[in-house]
């Protein structure tokens, strides 16, 4: 139930779109500006052992802060352990489409400035 929900909130984002590049249990999600040839992931989502996970890349004292808050979120697996975090099942449907569209802006954040155009991106603090 969790990889539907999940999955449908990474691609309700602008530009953003779903690929395969490590196999069908490894959905990685990424986001596009103009050409599309610089997309950058901001998602990976994964079954694992019957489980769904999910890696977001989050600013480093905020993934510090939420691990301590919530044990369902961890160190990134097979990620840099700074900058992303892995998501379980267990976490308010309002705190997981934070945390997505915080990855989100992190990554379009890093796009050049016509990419982020294109995409109708406002900024980090707009959204709120």
């Amino acid at each position: 139930m969790e990889y539907e929900s999940w999955r449908e909130m990474l691609l309700s984002l602008p530009g953003a779109f779903e690929d395969f590049p490590f196999g069908e249990d490894a959905a990685v999600f990424k986001v596009a500006g103009r050409d599309g040839a610089r997309a950058k992931m901001f998602g990976l989502l994964m079954l694992r052992g019957g489980t769904t996970s999910l890696n977001l890349k989050c600013d480093q004292a905020l993934a510090e802060q939420l691990r301590a808050a919530n044990p369902q979120i961890t160190p990134g697996y097979h990620m840099n352990k700074k900058h992303w975090n892995t998501v379980v099942p267990g976490l308010d449907a309002e705190t997981m489409l934070a945390m997505i569209e915080d990855s989100y802006d992190l990554v379009v954040a890093s796009l050049p400035a016509a990419d982020r155009a294109a995409l109708g991106w406002r900024g980090l603090l707009e959204r709120g």
